[in-house]
Protein backbone atom coordinates (compact mmCIF):
# COMPACT_ATOMS: atom_id res chain seq x y z
CA UNK A 1 0.00 0.00 0.00
CA UNK A 2 2.82 2.51 1.03
CA UNK A 3 4.78 1.45 -2.18
CA UNK A 4 1.48 2.33 -4.15
CA UNK A 5 0.81 5.65 -2.77
CA UNK A 6 4.63 6.61 -3.42
CA UNK A 7 4.65 5.82 -6.77
CA UNK A 8 1.20 7.51 -7.47
CA UNK A 9 3.42 10.87 -5.60
CA UNK A 10 6.35 9.85 -7.94
CA UNK A 11 4.57 9.54 -10.97
CA UNK A 12 2.54 12.85 -10.77
CA UNK A 13 5.79 15.06 -9.90
CA UNK A 14 6.68 15.07 -13.80
CA UNK A 15 3.35 15.51 -14.76
CA UNK A 16 2.63 18.84 -12.54
CA UNK A 17 5.82 20.12 -14.02
CA UNK A 18 4.72 19.73 -17.45
CA UNK A 19 1.34 20.98 -16.72
CA UNK A 20 3.40 24.52 -14.80
CA UNK A 21 5.88 24.77 -17.65
CA UNK A 22 2.49 24.89 -20.32
CA UNK A 23 0.31 26.85 -18.22
CA UNK A 24 2.96 29.89 -17.46
CA UNK A 25 4.93 29.71 -20.41
CA UNK A 26 8.19 29.18 -18.11
CA UNK A 27 10.24 27.90 -20.68
CA UNK A 28 9.67 30.66 -22.84
CA UNK A 29 10.42 33.13 -19.60
CA UNK A 30 13.83 31.06 -18.47
CA UNK A 31 14.93 27.52 -19.75
CA UNK A 32 17.27 27.68 -16.78
CA UNK A 33 14.67 28.24 -14.30
CA UNK A 34 12.45 25.28 -15.60
CA UNK A 35 15.28 22.53 -16.28
CA UNK A 36 17.03 23.68 -12.49
CA UNK A 37 13.53 23.32 -10.90
CA UNK A 38 12.70 19.89 -13.21
CA UNK A 39 16.69 18.58 -11.88
CA UNK A 40 15.71 19.18 -7.90
CA UNK A 41 12.26 17.96 -7.97
CA UNK A 42 12.65 14.50 -9.49
CA UNK A 43 15.70 13.74 -7.16
CA UNK A 44 14.74 10.35 -5.65
CA UNK A 45 13.48 10.81 -2.17
CA UNK A 46 11.24 9.14 0.45
CA UNK A 47 8.22 11.52 0.01
CA UNK A 48 7.34 11.16 3.63
CA UNK A 49 4.81 14.42 3.65
CA UNK A 50 2.97 13.55 0.84
CA UNK A 51 2.74 9.97 2.13
CA UNK A 52 1.24 11.38 5.48
CA UNK A 53 -1.01 13.61 3.81
CA UNK A 54 -2.34 11.09 1.75
CA UNK A 55 -3.18 8.61 4.72
CA UNK A 56 -4.51 11.08 6.56
CA UNK A 57 -6.57 11.55 4.09
CA UNK A 58 -7.73 7.72 3.21
CA UNK A 59 -8.22 7.00 7.13
CA UNK A 60 -11.13 9.22 7.00
CA UNK A 61 -13.11 9.61 4.07
CA UNK A 62 -15.44 7.20 1.98
CA UNK A 63 -14.45 7.75 -1.47
CA UNK A 64 -11.37 9.97 -2.64
CA UNK A 65 -11.49 12.77 -4.42
CA UNK A 66 -10.07 13.31 -8.21
CA UNK A 67 -6.75 15.47 -8.14
CA UNK A 68 -6.03 13.75 -3.95
CA UNK A 69 -2.09 12.98 -5.49
CA UNK A 70 -1.87 16.18 -7.36
CA UNK A 71 -2.69 18.20 -4.28
CA UNK A 72 -0.21 15.77 -1.81
CA UNK A 73 3.01 16.68 -3.85
CA UNK A 74 1.88 20.74 -2.59
CA UNK A 75 3.32 18.68 0.23
CA UNK A 76 6.57 17.72 -1.17
CA UNK A 77 6.93 21.13 -2.80
CA UNK A 78 6.48 23.22 0.05
CA UNK A 79 9.73 20.22 1.23
CA UNK A 80 11.55 21.59 -1.33
CA UNK A 81 11.24 25.23 -1.59
CA UNK A 82 12.54 25.09 1.98
CA UNK A 83 15.58 23.02 1.55
CA UNK A 84 16.92 25.18 -1.39
CA UNK A 85 16.94 28.27 1.06
CA UNK A 86 17.98 26.13 3.90
CA UNK A 87 21.34 25.03 1.91
CA UNK A 88 22.23 28.57 1.31
CA UNK A 89 21.76 29.29 4.74
CA UNK A 90 24.14 26.00 5.95
CA UNK A 91 26.10 26.35 3.10
CA UNK A 92 25.38 22.80 2.05
CA UNK A 93 27.16 22.23 -1.36
CA UNK A 94 25.01 18.56 -2.12
CA UNK A 95 21.35 17.67 -1.44
CA UNK A 96 20.49 14.03 -2.15
CA UNK A 97 23.39 13.05 -3.73
CA UNK A 98 23.80 15.97 -6.02
CA UNK A 99 24.61 19.52 -6.40
CA UNK A 100 22.24 21.96 -3.96
CA UNK A 101 20.53 24.55 -5.77
CA UNK A 102 22.41 27.39 -5.59
CA UNK A 103 25.58 24.97 -6.39
CA UNK A 104 24.11 23.77 -9.49
CA UNK A 105 23.38 28.03 -10.45
CA UNK A 106 26.55 28.91 -9.76
CA UNK A 107 27.55 26.33 -12.66
CA UNK A 108 26.01 28.74 -15.43
CA UNK A 109 26.71 32.59 -12.92
CA UNK A 110 30.30 31.13 -13.66
CA UNK A 111 30.57 31.68 -17.26
CA UNK A 112 30.18 35.28 -16.65
CA UNK A 113 32.63 37.73 -15.23
CA UNK A 114 31.66 40.91 -13.24
CA UNK A 115 28.07 40.26 -12.71
CA UNK A 116 26.66 41.50 -9.66
CA UNK A 117 24.67 38.12 -8.51
CA UNK A 118 25.52 34.60 -8.06
CA UNK A 119 23.93 31.18 -7.54
CA UNK A 120 22.52 32.08 -4.29
CA UNK A 121 20.65 35.08 -5.80
CA UNK A 122 19.23 32.84 -8.09
CA UNK A 123 18.40 29.87 -6.00
CA UNK A 124 16.43 32.27 -3.54
CA UNK A 125 13.91 32.79 -6.79
CA UNK A 126 13.57 29.51 -7.11
CA UNK A 127 12.45 28.39 -4.58
CA UNK A 128 10.18 30.90 -4.43
CA UNK A 129 8.30 30.03 -7.53
CA UNK A 130 8.45 26.55 -6.19
CA UNK A 131 6.47 27.55 -3.17
CA UNK A 132 3.92 29.42 -5.33
CA UNK A 133 4.26 25.81 -7.45
CA UNK A 134 2.38 23.98 -4.14
CA UNK A 135 0.01 26.33 -3.31
CA UNK A 136 -1.17 25.51 -7.30
CA UNK A 137 -0.63 21.89 -6.36
CA UNK A 138 -2.91 22.15 -3.41
CA UNK A 139 -5.53 23.37 -4.96
CA UNK A 140 -6.02 20.34 -7.62
CA UNK A 141 -7.98 17.62 -5.22
CA UNK A 142 -11.60 18.30 -6.29
CA UNK A 143 -13.14 18.29 -2.56
CA UNK A 144 -15.88 20.11 -0.81
CA UNK A 145 -14.94 24.37 -1.31
CA UNK A 146 -14.94 24.74 3.09
CA UNK A 147 -13.02 21.88 3.68
CA UNK A 148 -10.72 22.80 0.91
CA UNK A 149 -10.43 26.43 2.27
CA UNK A 150 -9.85 24.92 6.30
CA UNK A 151 -7.16 22.31 4.76
CA UNK A 152 -5.29 25.28 2.83
CA UNK A 153 -5.28 27.84 6.33
CA UNK A 154 -3.80 24.77 7.66
CA UNK A 155 -1.05 23.79 4.98
CA UNK A 156 -0.04 27.41 5.01
CA UNK A 157 0.35 27.75 8.79
CA UNK A 158 2.57 24.75 8.29
CA UNK A 159 4.21 26.96 5.70
CA UNK A 160 4.49 29.82 8.52
CA UNK A 161 5.57 28.17 11.56
CA UNK A 162 8.34 26.56 9.72
CA UNK A 163 9.79 29.44 8.75
CA UNK A 164 9.55 31.20 11.97
CA UNK A 165 11.00 27.88 12.99
CA UNK A 166 14.21 28.57 10.83
CA UNK A 167 14.08 32.24 11.69
CA UNK A 168 14.47 31.44 15.87
CA UNK A 169 16.83 28.83 15.00
CA UNK A 170 19.63 31.10 13.59
CA UNK A 171 18.39 34.12 16.50
CA UNK A 172 19.01 31.19 19.00
CA UNK A 173 22.72 30.67 17.53
CA UNK A 174 23.16 34.34 18.97
CA UNK A 175 22.14 33.41 22.62
CA UNK A 176 24.98 31.93 24.88
CA UNK A 177 25.06 28.34 25.45
CA UNK A 178 24.65 29.02 29.50
CA UNK A 179 20.86 30.59 28.52
CA UNK A 180 19.62 28.52 26.30
CA UNK A 181 16.75 26.38 27.88
CA UNK A 182 15.39 22.94 26.31
CA UNK A 183 12.29 25.01 25.71
CA UNK A 184 13.96 26.80 22.97
CA UNK A 185 15.67 23.36 22.04
CA UNK A 186 12.37 21.83 21.70
CA UNK A 187 10.54 25.22 20.20
CA UNK A 188 12.38 24.89 17.20
CA UNK A 189 12.26 21.00 16.94
CA UNK A 190 7.89 21.48 17.14
CA UNK A 191 8.08 24.74 14.26
CA UNK A 192 11.34 23.97 12.32
CA UNK A 193 10.38 20.12 11.98
CA UNK A 194 7.19 18.35 13.38
CA UNK A 195 4.66 20.85 12.05
CA UNK A 196 5.69 20.19 8.32
CA UNK A 197 6.89 17.01 8.05
CA UNK A 198 4.29 15.10 10.48
CA UNK A 199 1.45 16.93 11.95
CA UNK A 200 0.72 19.46 9.05
CA UNK A 201 0.38 16.61 6.35
CA UNK A 202 -1.60 14.54 8.71
CA UNK A 203 -4.17 16.83 9.91
CA UNK A 204 -4.07 18.82 6.34
CA UNK A 205 -5.53 15.07 4.80
CA UNK A 206 -7.90 14.66 7.61
CA UNK A 207 -9.04 18.30 7.46
CA UNK A 208 -9.70 17.50 3.77
CA UNK A 209 -11.71 14.16 4.31
CA UNK A 210 -14.10 16.04 6.74
CA UNK A 211 -12.62 14.16 9.91
CA UNK A 212 -14.11 16.18 13.15
CA UNK A 213 -11.47 18.55 15.58
CA UNK A 214 -11.31 16.09 17.78
CA UNK A 215 -9.70 13.54 15.22
CA UNK A 216 -7.50 16.41 13.78
CA UNK A 217 -5.99 17.16 17.25
CA UNK A 218 -5.31 13.75 17.99
CA UNK A 219 -3.36 13.49 14.56
CA UNK A 220 -1.65 16.85 15.14
CA UNK A 221 -0.52 15.88 18.40
CA UNK A 222 0.63 12.56 17.03
CA UNK A 223 2.47 14.25 14.37
CA UNK A 224 4.67 16.68 17.18
CA UNK A 225 5.29 13.70 19.17
CA UNK A 226 6.86 11.87 16.05
CA UNK A 227 8.76 14.88 14.53
CA UNK A 228 9.85 15.69 17.97
CA UNK A 229 11.62 11.78 18.10
CA UNK A 230 12.32 12.12 14.40
CA UNK A 231 14.45 14.85 15.15
CA UNK A 232 16.61 13.94 18.29
CA UNK A 233 17.11 11.08 16.52
CA UNK A 234 18.12 13.00 13.63
CA UNK A 235 20.50 15.28 16.17
CA UNK A 236 21.97 11.86 17.05
CA UNK A 237 23.04 10.67 13.92
CA UNK A 238 24.05 13.96 12.70
CA UNK A 239 27.01 13.22 15.43
CA UNK A 240 27.29 10.01 15.15
CA UNK A 241 25.89 8.18 12.37
CA UNK A 242 27.42 7.23 9.25
CA UNK A 243 27.96 9.63 6.77
CA UNK A 244 27.40 7.54 3.91
CA UNK A 245 24.00 6.73 5.23
CA UNK A 246 23.13 10.00 6.36
CA UNK A 247 24.17 11.75 3.58
CA UNK A 248 25.46 14.91 4.91
CA UNK A 249 29.09 15.30 7.18
CA UNK A 250 28.87 14.43 10.73
CA UNK A 251 30.95 17.84 11.50
CA UNK A 252 27.83 20.23 9.84
CA UNK A 253 25.75 20.03 13.13
CA UNK A 254 28.71 21.22 15.18
CA UNK A 255 30.52 23.19 12.68
CA UNK A 256 26.96 25.15 12.27
CA UNK A 257 27.07 25.41 16.22
CA UNK A 258 23.61 24.38 16.37
CA UNK A 259 21.86 23.62 19.99
CA UNK A 260 20.42 20.58 19.80
CA UNK A 261 19.40 18.45 22.89
CA UNK A 262 22.39 16.31 22.86
CA UNK A 263 24.09 20.17 23.27
CA UNK A 264 22.18 21.33 25.60
CA UNK A 265 22.12 18.47 28.24
CA UNK A 266 26.21 17.96 27.50
CA UNK A 267 26.47 21.43 28.58
CA UNK A 268 24.00 21.42 31.14
CA UNK A 269 25.42 18.45 32.71
CA UNK A 270 28.73 18.55 32.57
CA UNK A 271 31.99 20.12 34.23
CA UNK A 272 34.14 23.73 33.83
CA UNK A 273 36.66 21.64 31.01
CA UNK A 274 33.65 20.62 28.95
CA UNK A 275 31.96 23.23 28.57
CA UNK A 276 34.67 25.17 27.88
CA UNK A 277 35.54 22.37 25.43
CA UNK A 278 31.70 23.19 23.94
CA UNK A 279 31.78 26.62 23.81
CA UNK A 280 35.19 26.50 22.27
CA UNK A 281 34.09 23.76 19.62
CA UNK A 282 31.34 26.09 18.41
CA UNK A 283 33.08 29.02 18.50
CA UNK A 284 35.52 28.05 15.65
CA UNK A 285 35.41 28.46 12.11
CA UNK A 286 36.62 25.13 11.14
CA UNK A 287 35.56 22.01 12.96
CA UNK A 288 37.76 18.94 12.31
CA UNK A 289 37.24 15.45 13.00
CA UNK A 290 39.08 15.92 16.71
CA UNK A 291 37.01 18.70 17.65
CA UNK A 292 34.02 16.21 17.06
CA UNK A 293 35.48 13.13 18.66
CA UNK A 294 35.92 15.14 21.69
CA UNK A 295 32.38 16.33 21.85
CA UNK A 296 31.16 12.83 21.05
CA UNK A 297 33.14 11.62 24.04
CA UNK A 298 31.67 14.67 26.35
CA UNK A 299 28.07 13.64 24.95
CA UNK A 300 28.38 9.99 26.44
CA UNK A 301 30.57 10.89 29.58
CA UNK A 302 27.87 13.40 30.39
CA UNK A 303 25.00 10.99 29.74
CA UNK A 304 23.48 12.84 27.06
CA UNK A 305 23.25 10.34 24.23
CA UNK A 306 21.00 8.08 26.77
CA UNK A 307 18.85 10.96 27.84
CA UNK A 308 18.41 12.01 24.10
CA UNK A 309 17.27 7.92 23.35
CA UNK A 310 15.11 7.96 26.48
CA UNK A 311 13.65 11.21 25.02
CA UNK A 312 12.95 9.52 21.82
CA UNK A 313 11.17 6.67 23.54
CA UNK A 314 8.48 8.33 25.89
CA UNK A 315 7.49 10.80 22.66
CA UNK A 316 7.09 7.40 20.38
CA UNK A 317 4.99 5.87 23.61
CA UNK A 318 2.95 9.14 23.59
CA UNK A 319 2.16 9.35 19.41
CA UNK A 320 1.34 5.35 20.15
CA UNK A 321 -1.10 6.34 22.49
CA UNK A 322 -2.84 9.04 20.61
CA UNK A 323 -2.65 7.02 16.87
CA UNK A 324 -4.35 3.90 19.47
CA UNK A 325 -7.37 6.11 20.27
CA UNK A 326 -8.17 7.91 17.07
CA UNK A 327 -10.89 7.00 14.73
CA UNK A 328 -9.04 6.74 11.60
CA UNK A 329 -9.60 3.85 9.81
CA UNK A 330 -7.90 0.36 11.31
CA UNK A 331 -5.93 -0.32 7.63
CA UNK A 332 -4.82 3.28 7.69
CA UNK A 333 -3.98 2.86 11.53
CA UNK A 334 -1.47 0.07 11.36
CA UNK A 335 0.25 1.72 7.95
CA UNK A 336 1.04 4.71 9.87
CA UNK A 337 2.16 2.93 12.91
CA UNK A 338 4.26 1.04 10.55
CA UNK A 339 5.97 3.62 8.15
CA UNK A 340 6.65 5.73 11.47
CA UNK A 341 8.60 2.69 13.02
CA UNK A 342 10.26 2.92 9.22
CA UNK A 343 10.56 6.25 8.91
CA UNK A 344 12.41 6.65 12.72
CA UNK A 345 14.55 3.25 11.78
CA UNK A 346 15.99 4.34 8.39
CA UNK A 347 15.59 8.34 9.42
CA UNK A 348 17.24 9.51 5.88
CA UNK A 349 13.81 11.28 4.34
Amino acid sequence: MLNKIKNKIDNQLPKFIDQIEKSYSLSKLSPLLVTSIRDFLLRSGKRIRPILFVIGYLGFVKKPAPGLYRSAIAIELLHDFMLVHDDIIDKSDTRRGKPSMHKLLEKHTKRYKNIKFDGQDLAIVVGDVMYAMAIDAFLSIQEEPKRKEKALKNFLKAAMYTGSGEFIELLGGLKSLKRTTKDDIYKVYDYKTAHYTFACPLSTGAILAGADNIQIKKLFDYGIYLGRAFQIRDDILGIFGDERKIGKSILSDIQEAKRTLLIWYTYRNSGKNTKCLVERTFAKKRVTDKDLLRIQKAMASSGALKYAKNEISNFIKKAGHLIATSSIKAKFKNILCTYAKKSLKNQIL
